[in-house]
């Protein structure tokens, strides 16, 4: 036999023998893999992690919540072009293969045998790339790559090629957190996906590869490299755009610039309430399905809430005085820009409070450094309350600079009869961040809805929510509450209370003296007027009358957990610890009422895929409905003839001339739709017409008078101050909300002297309502069936009618009670103290 036919022989033996160990090899590589292979079907439903989106009650977006960015996005609302870019960039022969590019894998498989090196480019096709990060680690071994062409060839057979486009478009890393290229192009230049110029598309397409160290932000010029060579060049060679199209991309600088999705409402204390709120409902992976939640919060009321919070402490800060910088820097004298902004890293903008540092003081005047690089020169003018910066500063001071929009006369214009118009400037100048705190909530009273809430100055100071998890001492702010109880127990606004030094000694022998805050004492006054003046031992008095457990029982119908309640008289004078969240609770029984109603701010819950997974149905008041209406909630004893204080009168006393009961009409009552919840009454709507009516006249002539500015007759509410003026409150009403604002210091010292709930609170509260009540119409209180409109003299006694006296609406079976006076005899003698047994 010839030498070459033998050699041809042995050679063609040798690549069978060859090609048979290699298909044994791929078979059982195949046997080996294939069994663990996951079932790609799972693709066609596959979950894409996507943030969690909250918005204000008309859609307006609040917050986003997630690790990632992604807005998943059809294939069909992807441009022709950024498709055409990715293809360039990642596989231009996608549309004619089956999962796998045997000319791309034959290309890397020469370079491996032809290079030293152990990774290539090429050889993985897009279906392939789909493969790996659904399926499979970023491991590279042959056993991985074998596996991943594999895979690629089942979801060939099983998805359409722009179904597995859509995933890749969508799953693919490009960066900053960024999932998916509709996250990206928002990120990078914040635009839709159809606003993309196609220098921007390009670079888009050109990340993926390098993610993390060849981004537009991360290494510019690396990214224009790929930009230009392999992703426009490439579509140029594609016939995909001209070569000058190509060229006219390349020509354009690299823009790309952080955008972060605009938040159009700003309440980071309820975004972070909801954020809680979900993750309690449907667990951590709340964060990651896309969850759409809707809430009740008005942004037109909820701008005010902060605006108004900031500056009432803004103005109760200036009260109080300067309280030095935050924190002070040795500069070297020839430190460098860029070492001092490195200073101001860590330290956040407070609302519209900016860091920054002082780098030189003349004459003065102050020169500071911002976080963003700018440089301002601080005036005599532009100094804090009156004084000039460089006599409060000084350099490597770490300070704040108030940013407020300021109102300049522009030049008058060209028609001379025109008054000139104002023109708004951004204006600077020195500030602090307060020392105070505070927490404002506001709720429809028919319903809890929540339509505002902010938890303190600056949730980027502290994002401690004052409005939810304070606990702090209402003061006088509680006696409503105690009064109602009085009320259920035959009490009525006209009802004479002796207002007296009065002494309580404890089993050990402790004694408690508690005071009016003005020192003095009236003597005998009506219940009214003791609540519009605030007289403390009234309150005092009262409790003891009705019993400490009685009123706790009662009181807690209102929303309170009876163990907040002390058990001792002190509850009388607010001493109870509560959140601002839970006293507009209870306030809003008053204003809606008597019925109960739970705050909630969780409107509606829908899936990534706009599926309504949940929607709220509160528990609403229905005061027409006539549900338990001039009821009692608590069964009280018999009234007593004689307390301690007050006398209802000997059974014989003088009877005024009989007077038919003046009854008011009966309400017509019409049954609750049927797809609503009835909310529980908690007190009798009698009561809550009462202290209404009591609490409108606190504004109109008693400690809540600075509210008569707003000019509405449906304004009441009350104020509320602690001992050594820790706590300053005001809770009330008017129009269709219940607003209560609290002020006070984190670390429980004193707000300072005189800074009682209507001077530290109510300007705040004032504020705020005066944007809440614009266009809303008055509502009435109209006293409910069963009650008597009666006369009543100075001393308690009722009066025929048109003998003059005040005029009072009364539960109709409290009239008999009422039927007797007290002569208490001279007004004006001092009282004297009286001492009782607390117990």
């Amino acid at each position: 036999m010839p030498r070459f036919r033998r050699l041809l022989r042995w050679s063609l033996i040798a690549a069978a023998s060859a090609a048979l160990l290699g298909a044994i090899a791929l078979g059982t590589l195949y046997f080996l893999i294939a069994p663990k292979l996951p079932d790609v079907e799972t693709l066609r439903n596959v979950e894409l992690q996507e943030p969690m989106y909250v918005y204000s009650r008309d859609g307006k977006l609040m917050a986003l919540f997630g690790e990632t960015r992604r807005y998943p996005t059809n294939i069909e609302d992807v441009p022709e072009r950024l498709k055409q870019a990715f293809l360039a960039a990642e596989d231009a022969r996608f549309y004619k293969h089956h999962g796998v590019d045997y000319k791309g894998t034959a290309r890397a498989v020469w370079l491996l045998l032809t290079t030293d090196d152990r990774r290539v480019p090429g050889g993985s096709t897009i279906t392939q790339q789909v493969a790996r990060q659904f399926f499979l680690s970023q491991e590279y071994s042959y056993k991985r790559k074998l596996a991943e062409m594999m895979l690629a060839m089942r979801i060939e057979n099983e998805l359409s090629k722009d179904e597995i486009f859509e995933l890749y478009l969508n799953k693919s890393f490009f960066g900053h957190r960024s999932y998916g290229v509709a996250a990206a192009a928002e990120f990078y230049y914040g635009k839709k996906l159809g606003q993309l110029d196609l220098d921007e598309m390009a670079s888009l397409a050109a990340i993926p590869k390098f993610p993390s160290t060849a981004n537009p932000l991360s290494n510019p010029a690396r990214a224009k490299e790929r930009r230009d060579v392999y992703i426009l060049q490439r579509m140029a060679q594609l016939k995909y755009v001209t070569q000058a199209e190509a060229d006219a991309a390349k020509a354009v600088p690299m823009h790309a610039r952080p955008h972060e999705r605009p938040v159009e409402v700003s309440a980071p204390y309820v975004a972070e309430m909801v954020r809680q709120e979900m993750v309690a409902r449907y667990g951590a992976e709340a964060l990651t399905k896309g969850y759409h939640v809707t809430t009740t919060i008005d942004p037109t009321l909820q701008a005010s809430a902060d605006k108004a919070i900031r500056a009432g402490l803004r103005t109760y800060d200036l009260r109080h005085g300067w309280h030095g910088v935050e924190q002070h820097f040795d500069l070297a004298d020839n430190e460098d820009e860029a070492t001092t902004l490195a200073r101001l890293r860590n330290t956040s903008a407070q609302a519209d409070l900016l860091p920054a540092i002082v780098l030189a003081v003349t004459d003065g005047s102050a020169t500071v450094l911002l976080g963003d690089g700018s440089r301002l020169e601080l005036s005599a003018s532009q100094g804090w309350n009156g004084q000039a910066p460089g006599k409060l500063v000084k350099r490597g001071d770490l300070v704040r600079v108030l940013r407020s929009e300021a109102e300049a006369t522009a030049a008058p214009a060209a028609d001379k009869a025109a008054p000139p118009k104002p023109a708004t400037g951004i204006r600077y100048s020195l500030a602090q961040v307060p020392r105070a705190q505070a927490a404002l909530v506001s709720l429809e009273p028919g319903t809890g809805a929540l339509r505002s809430l902010s938890g303190g100055y600056s949730f980027a100071g502290n994002k401690f929510n004052r409005a939810t998890q304070a606990r702090r001492q209402p003061g006088s702010s509680f006696k409503p509450f105690v009064y109602s109880a009085a009320f259920e127990r035959g009490f009525n606004p006209a009802s004479i209370v002796l207002d007296a030094p009065v002494v309580f000694k404890d089993r050990r022998g402790h004694i408690w003296r508690p005071q009016n805050d003005t020192g003095n004492f009236a003597g005998p006054m009506r219940l009214r007027e003791a609540m519009v003046q605030s007289r403390n031992l009234v309150s005092v008095r009262l409790l003891d009358a009705i019993g400490v457990d009685y009123a706790r029982k009662y009181i807690s119908h209102f929303g309170f957990e009876e163990k907040e309640l002390p058990p001792n008289l002190s509850m009388s004078l607010g001493t109870a610890s509560l959140t601002p969240l839970s006293v507009a609770r209870g306030f809003s029984t008053f204003a809606n009422g008597g019925f109960l109603v739970t705050p909630w701010f969780v409107d509606e819950v829908r899936d990534s895929n706009g599926a309504v997974l949940f929607k709220e149905k509160p528990a609403t008041a229905c005061p027409q409905c006539g549900i338990g209406s001039a009821g009692k909630v608590v069964a009280a004893p018999t009234a007593p003839t004689e307390v301690a204080g007050f006398d209802f009168g000997p059974a014989g006393a003088p009877q005024p001339a009989a007077k038919a009961p003046d009854q008011s009409k009966p309400k017509e009552t019409k049954a609750p739709p049927a797809d609503m919840v009835v909310a529980p009454r908690a007190i009798d709507n009698r009561i809550a017409y009462q202290i209404v009516s009591m609490l409108r006249d606190v504004v109109l002539r008693g400690t809540g008078t600075p509210a008569k500015v707003l000019n509405r007759e449906d304004v009441g509410g009350k104020t509320g101050s602690t001992n050594d003026h820790r706590d300053a409150w005001f809770s009330g009403f008017g129009g269709p909300y219940v607003t209560t604002v609290w002020v006070g210091r984190d670390d429980y010292k004193s707000l300072g002297y005189r800074e009682y709930g209507g001077k530290a609170a109510l300007p705040i509260w004032i504020d705020y309502m005066r944007v809440a009540l614009k266009d809303q119409p008055i509502v009435a209180n109209e006293p409910p069936e069963g009650m008597v409109k009666v006369s009543v003299a100075a001393n308690g006694a009722l009066l025929p009618e048109g003998n003059g006296g005040v005029v009072e609406w009364v539960k109709a079976e409290d009239l008999d009670r009422m039927e007797t006076y007290v002569d208490y005899g001279p007004q004006d003698a001092t009282p004297t103290e009286e001492s009782f047994d607390i117990f």
